[in-house]
């Protein structure tokens, strides 16, 4: 197990290295010179390559890559050419949002997913089959800011009873430990502050989580299907097993290998910033962070977040990779 884990985690250094390289060039090849958007079109001359200077734009490519990359790889990403402050603050201070939130999501979405899959396989071509699947096409195919939208006119403007936006109410205050409001309220133990954390992460949370809720739900149901025409779940059956058992033991486990594949993929996707909802509900994540960064020609930002949602996305494969090897002892032997 320890030789697939680190084979898998091999591969994950020039995969890195590859994103590296395309982000640092692509963002050089852009036009624009971020030296004049920090000081403006009329700058002098000398102060514009005094900034270059600073930010080592006047060195060689090859040179700003090779020191891009030994200051990323001990956490330095630089100051913010909009901003001033450090890239690593500014993201270490949204990030914790956007993984709050990206949690909830995805729990609401693997849960109701799962649930919704596996009792469309069991009852195929049932009223309750159909109805599930027509809901997940909508889901997939229903805009986010849309929804976002309607949510929030039903439940906040119309029953008033969620809150329209932000992550807690301004009556309520809490110093950051981990930047999880959740569970920053818990270990001081402000549970009205934890209550109110809940009511702001319900309607962003069903937003970002319908598309892939849907997405599992029909994977699921494509999974299950495939699995309970297989031989050994005929054999389980004359076994006398029962039905729960042959549905969540003998072939809920086969079934879920392509369902953790789409689960992996969807947590890295909420996780590298759900644009959409975070803008529609005004969400203090990393989703419009980025976006202002790429309208503003600020490289250092762009480059750090880019990296650290690849790191997230090639740490997803890899934890993904070993849940198949769980699941399925044939996949590590190979």
């Amino acid at each position: 197990m320890f030789e697939y884990f680190l084979k898998r985690l091999l591969w994950t250094i020039p995969t890195l290295l590859g994103v590296s390289l395309f982000v640092f060039s692509i963002m050089h090849i852009t036009p624009g010179d971020p030296a004049l958007i920090m000081l403006g079109e009329h700058a002098n001359k000398e102060a514009v390559e005094q900034i270059r200077k600073d930010l080592g734009l006047d060195k060689p490519l090859v040179q700003q890559y090779l020191l891009f990359i030994s200051r990323a790889i001990k956490g330095d990403f630089g100051k913010s050419i909009t901003s001033g402050q450090d890239v690593i603050i500014e993201f270490k201070d949204r990030f914790p949002a956007t993984v709050e939130l990206t949690l909830v999501s995805i729990f609401i979405a693997i849960l109701l997913g799962l649930i919704a899959g596996i009792l469309s396989a069991v009852k195929r071509y049932s009223i309750f089959d159909y109805i599930s699947m027509v809901t997940a096409l909508a889901g997939v195919s229903m805009p986010v800011f849309w929804l976002g939208l309607m949510l929030m006119y039903f439940f906040s403007v119309e029953l008033n009873l969620l809150p329209v936006s932000g992550r807690l109410s301004y009556q309520f205050y809490l110093e950051s430990i981990t930047g999880l409001y959740l569970v920053d309220s818990l270990l001081v133990k402000d549970f009205p502050a934890f209550f109110d954390a809940i009511k702001h992460l319900i309607l962003p949370g069903i937003a970002l989580g319908t598309i892939p809720l849907a997405i599992i739900a029909r994977m699921t149901r494509s999974s299950m299907l495939e699995v309970m025409r297989e031989d050994y779940i005929k054999v389980a059956r004359s076994k006398g097993c029962s039905s729960t058992r042959v549905v969540l033991v003998h072939a809920l486990r086969n079934a879920l290998i392509p369902v953790v594949t789409i689960i992996g993929l969807m947590f890295g996707v909420l996780l590298a910033g759900a644009i959409l909802t975070e803008t529609t509900f005004s969400w203090p994540g990393i989703g419009k962070w980025i976006v202002n960064a790429v309208y503003q020609r600020d490289f250092p930002v762009i480059q750090c977040a880019t990296l650290i949602i690849a790191v997230i996305f090639i740490m997803m494969n890899l934890i993904v990779d070993l849940i198949y090897a769980v699941i399925n002892p044939k996949i590590r032997l190979e």
